[in-house]
């Protein structure tokens, strides 16, 4: 069923309407003229119309257009100017009617309906599988595919690597009439050059060494259906003749065969490459190109919808999910980070990224920390977590009688001569305040050696440089000036 709204005529100046008409009709615009009452039914059908509103006797002008915001409507006559402080009154009409006039108005009601928010609504309702977001560039890509599908005329799918090239021909096929049939994919850059032929047009028994019995190849398996010919770009010369001349005659034939076969499929292709520029260097045939180009649809980068991240990872991590058994979340200073990085690998790569973290921090909360460097765009001071004096001095006696050696033997605190004592004196020691000297000491032999840079001596004592910075804040350890 077509979108174009119906065309009304409500004017009761008669000649007027009649003049209108005779106009309308030159152009090829069906249409109908009615009374005020007729219209009014009309239109309290919610059905889509284009209404041109000529003089009522009753002067209901103004609450006919608010009683009927998703109408648009075009005024006959300058007496009507003053409506076009309505939204919905898209220009006005006066006599003599210009063809460039009329037509430029009636294609912006067209616009006025097509971009009404409940229109939106309903078109959004379409089942897209595996297409997320609502950025401009994704809404413009579901309305070529919804405008295209219902065609059988050959789609050119362009856009960088990892776009998901092969999202949208399989959602151009599942709204096609041929959605009861196959979708059949294949690689044209994947697949040797001599090995093409017989991949795409199947081949007979005994037709090459190996041929050992006859084989449908890719149209054949996609016949009722939709054939997506990816990567085209990389299609050698020589092939790209044999299928300018099936898309052209639409048949072909086995290799090895002589049976003329019918090549009933819709075919969708894609690239990466710049086809105009090979054309221009000679590896391209542009009789192809053309046969191919009938109805380009540009895939964007995900640097250019930065806001459908969010929506992106929720969809990614729930498919991962499905296998896993595990996700992550994001802080959302990860999440701005994430927004902020060039994604040179597109939506491929932010699917890797996720793996990658569900496989590190299942199940856990990322931050920008978390991330892997080259993600991080944001400088978010990182929490670094204070802990009681008790765990620490259980910590530093682990590493004090935690053994370096090769052979892993077990070393006791008597292979340790601290201060002198090589047992437990018999009046005893505070070991909280023994255990305190000897970090005092160490750590200031360690800034001493190092010329008090904190980092090496840090390194040295194998611990984290912000917590050495808080030793030495609790132990008043700073550089004497």
């Amino acid at each position: 069923m077509s979108n174009t709204p119906l065309l009304y005529i409500v004017d009761e100046q008669s000649p007027r309407s009649s003049r209108l008409s005779t106009v309308l009709s030159f152009i090829h615009e069906s249409h109908q003229l009615l009374t005020l009452a007729n219209l009014q039914q009309r239109l309290a059908t919610n059905t889509p119309a284009v209404v041109l509103l000529g003089a009522l006797e009753s002067q209901q002008h103004a609450e006919l257009l608010q009683r009927f915001p998703a109408t648009a409507f075009l005024l006959l006559g300058e007496t009507l100017q003053p409506l076009l402080c309505n939204a919905n009154a898209v220009g006005l009409l006066s006599e003599p009617f210009s063809y460039a006039t009329l037509t430029q108005l009636l294609r912006d009601s067209q616009q006025y309906h097509r971009l009404l928010p409940l229109q939106r609504q309903h078109d959004s309702s379409v089942k897209f599988d595996g297409m997320v977001g609502t950025s401009n560039s994704m809404q413009q890509v579901r309305f070529l595919i919804q405008q295209v599908a219902k065609t059988d005329a050959n789609v050119l799918i362009l856009g960088p690597s990892g776009t998901g090239k092969e999202v949208v021909a399989r959602n151009i096929h599942l709204l096609s009439h041929r959605s009861d049939g196959p979708f059949v994919p294949i690689n044209c850059g994947a697949i040797p050059a001599e090995l093409l032929e017989s991949e795409l047009f199947g081949h007979e028994k005994g037709a090459f060494t190996g041929a050992i019995s006859t084989r449908k190849g890719r149209f054949e398996l996609a016949q009722g259906g939709t054939l997506f010919l990816d990567e085209i770009g990389d299609m050698p010369l020589p092939m790209q003749v044999k299928l300018l001349r099936v898309l052209q005659e639409r048949t072909y034939e086995r290799v090895g065969g002589t049976q003329a076969i019918k090549a009933d499929v819709r075919i969708v292709a894609a690239t990466h490459r710049d086809l105009e520029q090979m054309i221009a260097e000679a590896s391209f045939r542009e009789d192809l190109y053309y046969r191919l180009n009938v109805f380009p649809i540009d895939t964007p980068a995900l640097s250019e919808r930065v806001d459908d991240i969010p929506l992106l990872i929720s969809e990614l991590l729930k498919r991962q999910e499905k296998y896993s058994q595990t996700r992550v979340k994001f802080t959302e200073y990860a999440m701005q980070s994430l927004q902020l990085h060039s994604w040179p690998g597109n939506v491929r790569e932010l699917a890797n990224l996720l793996e990658r973290m569900v496989i590190m921090y299942p199940d856990q909360v990322v931050d920008v920390a978390e991330l892997p460097h080259k993600y991080r765009h944001l400088d978010v001071e990182s929490y670094v977590p204070q802990y009681p004096e008790s765990l620490q001095e259980r910590d530093l006696i682990n590493e004090l009688f935690q053994s370096d050696n090769d052979d892993d033997s077990e070393t006791t605190v008597t292979d340790f001569e601290l201060d002198g004592f090589e047992t437990l004196p018999e009046q005893g020691i505070d070991l909280k305040e023994y255990l305190a000297e000897l970090e005092i000491r160490f750590i200031s032999q360690a800034l001493e050696r190092h010329e008090f840079v904190v980092a090496r001596a840090a390194e040295v004592l194998g611990l984290r440089r912000t917590t050495l910075v808080e030793k030495m804040r609790k132990y008043n350890l700073g550089k004497d000036e």
